[in-house]
Protein backbone atom coordinates (compact mmCIF):
# COMPACT_ATOMS: atom_id res chain seq x y z
CA UNK A 1 0.00 0.00 0.00
CA UNK A 2 2.82 2.23 1.00
CA UNK A 3 4.48 1.94 -2.26
CA UNK A 4 1.61 2.70 -4.51
CA UNK A 5 0.58 5.82 -1.90
CA UNK A 6 4.22 6.86 -2.76
CA UNK A 7 3.81 6.47 -6.67
CA UNK A 8 0.80 8.85 -6.41
CA UNK A 9 2.06 11.11 -4.35
CA UNK A 10 5.52 11.27 -7.35
CA UNK A 11 3.07 11.68 -10.01
CA UNK A 12 1.13 14.66 -8.63
CA UNK A 13 4.00 16.68 -6.70
CA UNK A 14 6.63 18.76 -8.24
CA UNK A 15 10.25 17.51 -9.32
CA UNK A 16 12.42 16.27 -6.98
CA UNK A 17 16.42 15.63 -8.06
CA UNK A 18 16.41 12.06 -7.24
CA UNK A 19 13.25 11.28 -9.80
CA UNK A 20 15.14 12.29 -12.16
CA UNK A 21 16.50 9.05 -13.48
CA UNK A 22 12.84 7.84 -12.95
CA UNK A 23 11.76 10.35 -15.75
CA UNK A 24 14.00 9.53 -18.13
CA UNK A 25 12.97 5.71 -17.68
CA UNK A 26 10.03 7.02 -18.49
CA UNK A 27 11.07 8.32 -22.10
CA UNK A 28 12.43 12.39 -20.72
CA UNK A 29 15.15 13.08 -23.12
CA UNK A 30 17.30 15.68 -21.09
CA UNK A 31 20.73 16.56 -21.69
CA UNK A 32 23.40 17.57 -19.23
CA UNK A 33 23.61 20.50 -16.48
CA UNK A 34 19.65 20.51 -15.87
CA UNK A 35 18.60 22.64 -13.16
CA UNK A 36 14.63 21.86 -11.78
CA UNK A 37 13.87 24.52 -9.27
CA UNK A 38 10.71 22.82 -8.34
CA UNK A 39 8.89 22.34 -11.89
CA UNK A 40 6.61 20.83 -13.28
CA UNK A 41 7.19 18.05 -16.59
CA UNK A 42 3.66 16.89 -17.96
CA UNK A 43 4.62 12.73 -16.01
CA UNK A 44 2.18 11.01 -17.95
CA UNK A 45 3.26 12.25 -21.40
CA UNK A 46 7.18 12.11 -20.40
CA UNK A 47 8.60 10.63 -23.85
CA UNK A 48 6.99 14.10 -25.65
CA UNK A 49 9.52 16.28 -23.85
CA UNK A 50 12.89 16.52 -24.61
CA UNK A 51 15.20 19.20 -23.14
CA UNK A 52 18.85 20.07 -24.10
CA UNK A 53 22.16 20.86 -22.47
CA UNK A 54 22.59 23.65 -19.54
CA UNK A 55 18.43 24.11 -19.46
CA UNK A 56 17.00 25.87 -15.99
CA UNK A 57 13.73 25.95 -15.31
CA UNK A 58 13.14 27.86 -12.49
CA UNK A 59 10.09 27.44 -9.44
CA UNK A 60 6.69 26.58 -10.25
CA UNK A 61 7.92 26.02 -14.49
CA UNK A 62 5.10 24.21 -15.63
CA UNK A 63 5.98 21.95 -18.73
CA UNK A 64 2.73 20.18 -20.54
CA UNK A 65 2.17 17.80 -23.58
CA UNK A 66 -1.38 17.68 -23.18
CA UNK A 67 -4.18 19.72 -23.70
CA UNK A 68 -7.80 18.16 -22.05
CA UNK A 69 -9.47 21.21 -22.43
CA UNK A 70 -11.77 19.54 -25.35
CA UNK A 71 -12.43 16.30 -23.93
CA UNK A 72 -14.89 16.36 -22.33
CA UNK A 73 -17.10 17.48 -25.50
CA UNK A 74 -15.06 15.39 -27.93
CA UNK A 75 -13.69 12.72 -25.70
CA UNK A 76 -10.12 13.53 -26.88
CA UNK A 77 -7.40 15.08 -25.51
CA UNK A 78 -4.99 17.16 -27.93
CA UNK A 79 -0.69 16.08 -27.66
CA UNK A 80 2.58 17.80 -28.75
CA UNK A 81 5.49 17.34 -28.33
CA UNK A 82 7.65 20.21 -26.54
CA UNK A 83 11.03 20.85 -27.14
CA UNK A 84 13.69 22.86 -25.15
CA UNK A 85 16.92 23.82 -26.45
CA UNK A 86 20.61 24.28 -24.80
CA UNK A 87 21.13 26.74 -22.77
CA UNK A 88 17.53 28.02 -21.96
CA UNK A 89 16.52 29.55 -18.62
CA UNK A 90 12.63 29.81 -18.14
CA UNK A 91 11.87 32.07 -15.89
CA UNK A 92 9.72 31.69 -12.16
CA UNK A 93 5.59 30.32 -12.72
CA UNK A 94 6.04 30.08 -16.51
CA UNK A 95 4.11 27.87 -18.24
CA UNK A 96 5.26 26.18 -21.57
CA UNK A 97 2.17 24.79 -23.51
CA UNK A 98 2.51 21.53 -25.84
CA UNK A 99 3.51 21.82 -29.44
CA UNK A 100 6.36 24.38 -28.48
CA UNK A 101 10.21 24.63 -29.30
CA UNK A 102 12.07 26.87 -27.74
CA UNK A 103 15.17 27.06 -29.43
CA UNK A 104 18.83 27.35 -28.22
CA UNK A 105 20.46 30.54 -26.40
CA UNK A 106 16.31 31.31 -25.04
CA UNK A 107 15.52 33.37 -22.26
CA UNK A 108 11.47 33.12 -20.97
CA UNK A 109 10.68 35.97 -18.61
CA UNK A 110 9.33 34.95 -15.18
CA UNK A 111 5.42 34.39 -15.34
CA UNK A 112 5.47 33.73 -19.24
CA UNK A 113 2.64 31.73 -21.00
CA UNK A 114 4.42 30.22 -23.76
CA UNK A 115 1.54 29.20 -26.42
CA UNK A 116 4.27 29.16 -30.24
CA UNK A 117 7.86 28.79 -30.72
CA UNK A 118 10.50 30.94 -29.59
CA UNK A 119 13.63 30.97 -31.77
CA UNK A 120 16.81 30.54 -30.92
CA UNK A 121 18.75 33.43 -29.44
CA UNK A 122 15.10 35.50 -28.57
CA UNK A 123 13.71 36.51 -24.80
CA UNK A 124 9.92 36.11 -24.69
CA UNK A 125 7.87 37.74 -22.06
CA UNK A 126 4.25 37.66 -20.98
CA UNK A 127 0.64 36.02 -21.40
CA UNK A 128 0.83 34.97 -24.14
CA UNK A 129 4.52 34.91 -24.19
CA UNK A 130 5.89 37.47 -27.34
CA UNK A 131 8.74 38.23 -28.35
CA UNK A 132 10.73 40.74 -26.43
CA UNK A 133 13.96 41.14 -28.59
CA UNK A 134 17.13 39.44 -29.37
CA UNK A 135 19.34 37.70 -26.38
CA UNK A 136 22.22 40.00 -27.34
CA UNK A 137 20.58 43.01 -27.13
CA UNK A 138 18.98 41.92 -23.25
CA UNK A 139 22.66 40.96 -22.25
CA UNK A 140 24.06 44.07 -23.44
CA UNK A 141 21.53 46.59 -21.49
CA UNK A 142 21.86 44.13 -18.40
CA UNK A 143 26.02 44.87 -18.78
CA UNK A 144 25.13 48.32 -18.90
CA UNK A 145 22.96 47.86 -15.23
CA UNK A 146 26.62 46.33 -13.90
CA UNK A 147 27.90 49.58 -14.60
CA UNK A 148 26.05 51.41 -12.51
CA UNK A 149 24.22 49.38 -10.09
CA UNK A 150 25.76 47.82 -6.82
CA UNK A 151 26.89 44.12 -7.22
CA UNK A 152 27.40 42.43 -3.98
CA UNK A 153 29.86 39.18 -3.70
CA UNK A 154 29.53 36.00 -1.89
CA UNK A 155 30.16 37.36 1.22
CA UNK A 156 26.52 38.57 0.99
CA UNK A 157 24.70 35.29 1.02
CA UNK A 158 24.98 35.03 4.78
CA UNK A 159 23.73 38.12 5.89
CA UNK A 160 24.09 40.05 9.28
CA UNK A 161 22.51 42.77 10.60
CA UNK A 162 25.56 44.76 8.98
CA UNK A 163 25.84 43.09 5.54
CA UNK A 164 21.74 43.65 5.77
CA UNK A 165 21.85 47.09 6.27
CA UNK A 166 24.55 48.12 3.83
CA UNK A 167 22.96 46.28 1.07
CA UNK A 168 19.44 48.20 1.51
CA UNK A 169 22.21 51.37 1.57
CA UNK A 170 23.76 50.73 -1.30
CA UNK A 171 20.63 49.66 -2.74
CA UNK A 172 19.16 53.36 -3.02
CA UNK A 173 17.05 52.60 -6.08
CA UNK A 174 15.84 49.10 -4.92
CA UNK A 175 18.31 47.15 -7.98
CA UNK A 176 21.49 45.74 -7.80
CA UNK A 177 23.36 42.16 -9.09
CA UNK A 178 24.44 39.73 -6.54
CA UNK A 179 27.09 37.10 -7.70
Amino acid sequence: MQKILDYISFLFHTIKGDSLWIMKRRGLKVGKNLFLGGSYLDLGLLHLITIGDNVTLAGRVTVLAHDASMNEWLGYSKIGKVVIGNRVFIGYGSIVLPGVTIGDDAVIGAGSVVTKNVPSGRVAIGNPAKDAGSLEDFLSKKREELDTLPVFGQEYLKLNKKKRREMLERMRDGWGYMI
